[in-house]
């Protein structure tokens, strides 16, 4: 039987592949806002930038990052809302 994941599935996933860093950031910022407090957004890029920028985000904010998960380019970076 397959493993199940408790990471909660992304509600909203923005895109942002073929964006150089701030770009993915400021896209995450200006949707952040459209999932409940609690909730998973994930944002794909693959500015080789983004695998430190979007944790270190996530900690200057106090969102929760919660993966990086690779993707045939790039990666998806999951982020939990926290407020």
């Amino acid at each position: 039987m397959p493993e199940r994941s408790t990471e909660p599935w992304p509600l909203i996933t923005v895109e942002a592949v073929g964006r150089k860093c701030p770009i993915p950031i400021i896209m995450l910022a200006a949707r952040l806002h459209e999932v409940p407090i609690g909730s998973v957004i994930a944002v794909t890029a693959d500015d080789p930038a983004a695998s430190a920028d979007i944790p270190a985000w996530c900690r200057m904010k106090m969102h929760e990052f919660v993966a990086e998960r690779p993707l045939a380019r790039g990666s998806a970076f999951h982020i939990r809302r926290m407020y």
